[in-house]
């Protein structure tokens, strides 16, 4: 077996480098589809090179909510297919936008498909990472996403939004660990509004 094991060795070691392998968009659809309820903590890099922290739910499709830390106390909400941002220190509705005018829609579609004509823009990566750009091909002025996943098991790891000013926020991800179900309200947009009205 330890010269079966050497014999693989020096095989490999004479055929030169490996090359590193990206992960497929198939997989990579495949993946995000799958995804389905996940809470994580997470860390924001804003344009401006601000550091914020806080706790981020997914339930796909259509729903995710950022609930930041002290002393931000932010809250971004995705669900019936708005996206709404909350300022904690205004007594003003949130500032809300359909979600499909955004590039987080890209992710929380309930069938996602890299493949798509002129969604995916850039697609590259190695052994250790592989990252995707993605945007809406019917509306690419809305800006772009950058995806990364880790290899072996898959698993994102964080994105990159470019709005269309170019305008960068980064959202770097914690393991993702996998809910049965979270409530309905933490992504009802109205029933929060009237919650903070109290």
């Amino acid at each position: 077996m330890k010269h079966v094991f050497t014999i693989a060795c020096l095989t490999a070691c004479l055929a030169g480098p490996v090359q590193a392998e990206k992960l497929s968009l198939n997989d990579l659809s495949s993946y995000m589809t799958e995804l389905g309820t996940v809470e994580t903590t997470f860390t924001q890099i804003n344009s401006d090179g601000s550091l914020s922290t806080g706790k981020l739910a997914i339930q796909r499709p259509g729903r995710m909510r950022f609930e930041y830390d002290p002393p931000n106390l932010a809250l971004v909400i995705a669900g019936g297919g708005q996206l709404a941002i909350f300022d904690p220190v205004s007594n003003e509705p949130p500032e809300q936008y359909p979600l499909s005018q955004t590039p987080l829609n890209l992710i929380l579609q309930r069938n996602v498909d890299f493949n798509r004509s002129e969604m995916v823009v850039s697609h590259f990566g190695d052994d250790t990472a592989t990252r995707i750009v993605a945007q809406d091909p019917d509306h690419p002025e809305l800006g772009t996403i950058e995806l990364v996943f880790s290899p072996e098991p898959v698993e994102l790891r964080q994105w990159v939004i470019t709005n269309e000013g170019g305008d960068q926020t980064t959202v770097i991800l914690g393991a993702l660990e996998d809910r049965d179900s979270l409530s309905s309200f933490l992504f009802n947009i109205p029933y929060v509004i009237e919650e903070r009205l109290k």
